[in-house]
């Protein structure tokens, strides 16, 4: 059926082909980020909560590469960090602002840091909506360009018989059918990763708040 399309015909599957090889690459890949990202996600929160100080966490962040409340972490901490030293250089180090100047910078960095992890985890998803939304309209256009040959052709014969008929029509329609193989793993791909990745982006919230409490807590001023 391929062999006997025009050549336009042929260049629209070609097109849908190329939109649909591409879009399972993305769909695996994304799989494989996402449930890695939620694995290691939650082993860190284990190993978190069971910590003994942040340098104790600092020192094993190697082991959550794949997570990103572990990226939150390390940034957070750097800055942490950094304001610890500025402190130990007034008269009293036990003290740290919560001015624009102290625990605002942390929270500041968590929120780049979230920025950049959802912008990772985001990566390619607009592909899959791309695809999901053009790859119809494209097979349509293939279907419509192969039954327009299909009518000259049978303008030229000067027949409207069945078996005139059929084979073009069947032709021309695989072009549709070709769309919809593509855009529809598309679509449901796209739809299950912005799920997942909203839980992740709750849970980076969740955590940034929680690394603040945790800081205002333990290294803030009354």
């Amino acid at each position: 059926m391929f062999a006997s399309t025009g050549l336009v015909v042929k260049l629209v599957l070609m097109v849908l082909l190329y939109f649909s090889v591409v879009s399972w690459g993305i769909i695996f890949y994304k799989l494989l980020q996402v449930s890695r990202a939620n694995s290691a996600s939650e082993r860190f929160l284990e190993f978190f909560y069971k910590a003994k100080s942040f340098d104790a966490i600092s020192s094993q962040l190697d082991r959550f590469d794949n997570s990103p409340l572990a990226r939150l972490f390390q940034d957070g901490h750097v800055e942490l960090k950094k304001l610890q030293a500025k402190v130990e250089e007034k008269a009293d180090p036990s003290i740290i602002s919560t001015d624009l100047g102290g625990v605002d910078n942390i929270a500041r960095s968590l929120r780049r840091a979230t920025t950049s992890e959802i912008t990772r985890l985001e990566k390619y998803l607009t592909f899959l909506a791309t695809t999901g939304a053009t790859a119809p309209f494209i097979g349509l256009f293939g279907t419509v360009w192969g039954i327009m040959s299909a009518f000259e052709k049978i303008g030229q014969s000067g027949s409207a018989s069945l078996a005139v008929v059929a084979p073009g029509i069947a032709e021309a329609l695989i072009a549709t059918a070709i769309g919809l193989v593509a855009a529809i793993p598309a679509v449901m791909g796209y739809n299950h990763f912005q799920h997942k990745i909203k839980v992740l982006i709750s849970e980076m919230d969740s955590f940034s708040t929680e690394f603040l409490n945790i800081v205002q807590r333990n290294f803030s001023g009354r």
